[in-house]
């Protein structure tokens, strides 16, 4: 592994993800920096690499970085890579978000981004309704051939990846945290099982996430829901209350293209009136299972 990341100081026109990591490390040292105005900058520079943003004193600053940064995931036996935009393997579904990710790191199987895929979603303080609801929902899409994607948060998430596992399925973690962390810390042995048999996906950079107050690292949480909706084929809503950071996805799956699913049960909640507004937006609402598998067909 440490191999393929050995510095490659002539950058011509091949991409080394050793540098474009210590280049979009360094980017996110600027206190002004962040997923927005990184994607306009690329809006209008689209040839040009992170490496092309940083002077080589800023970029030489941060190669040491890069380096433990990949000794420490190194360490392990799950595979680590980086994805750049640019490079054959960088998902291209990926430029259907409002502001695209340059870099992706990622821990496990990347061949699963390339398998039919739909994203479960809801609330982290979930009922036990909702919770039947996602077993159920789960198993009958890995059954019919369907990889199961989260963002390994509390209540609906977890129990989404949990549940593909037990029956037999694939499943991929989409999160909020650079891959050195785990949020919640109940959740670290599930992140470290789909890193070592699936596939575990994040945006956030290293060492801004560990030099600012936790606070400020909760926005990475609705920028990696925007991600997951451009990398899977739909979104399916278990739960979700009106100021739920669920709604970042189902706003972003209506803008990228992607088909929405709700489940009926969220209609039926006269608490919250989310759904109704997105029925109006394209959102289908779901009766029976037939109901995702027809639209999808």
């Amino acid at each position: 592994m440490r191999e393929l990341f050995e510095d490659k100081l002539d950058f011509g026109d091949a991409i080394s993800p050793f540098i474009e990591m210590a280049a979009y490390e360094a980017i996110w040292q600027r206190k002004e920096t962040s997923f927005s105005r990184i994607a306009n900058y690329f809006k209008k520079n689209p040839f040009l690499k992170p490496s092309d943003m940083v002077g080589e004193e800023e970029l030489s600053g941060n190669l040491e970085l890069a380096r433990k940064i990949i000794n420490e995931l190194s360490q392990s036996d799950v595979p680590f890579g980086i994805r750049v935009h640019g490079e054959p393997n960088y998902p291209e579904k990926l430029r259907d978000a409002k502001n695209p990710v340059e870099v992706l790191y990622y821990q496990g199987n990347w061949n699963l981004i390339h398998s039919p895929s739909i994203a479960i979603v809801g609330a982290r303080k979930v009922t036990d309704e909702g919770l039947k609801r996602t077993r159920k929902i789960t198993r009958l899409l890995v059954e019919a051939g369907y990889t199961i994607v989260s963002g390994l948060a509390e209540g609906v998430d977890t129990m989404a990846h949990q549940t593909a596992i037990k029956v037999g399925g694939r499943t991929i973690a989409v999160i909020g945290t650079p891959l050195t962390q785990v949020y919640p810390k109940s959740n670290t042995e599930l992140q470290s099982k789909i890193a070592k048999d699936y596939l575990v996906i994040s945006q956030v950079p290293f060492a801004r996430y560990s030099q600012q107050d936790f606070r400020i690292n909760r926005s990475f949480f609705p920028q990696r829901n925007i991600t997951m909706s451009a990398l899977t084929e739909a979104t399916i809503i278990v739960e979700a209350s009106d100021t739920s950071g669920t709604l970042y996805q189902a706003r972003a799956a209506i803008a990228q293209g992607r088909k929405l699913f709700i489940l009926d049960s969220c209609f039926k909640n006269h608490e919250i009136s989310w759904p109704d507004q997105y029925l109006k937006k394209g959102a289908i609402r779901v009766k029976e299972f037939s109901d995702i598998i027809e639209n999808l067909e």
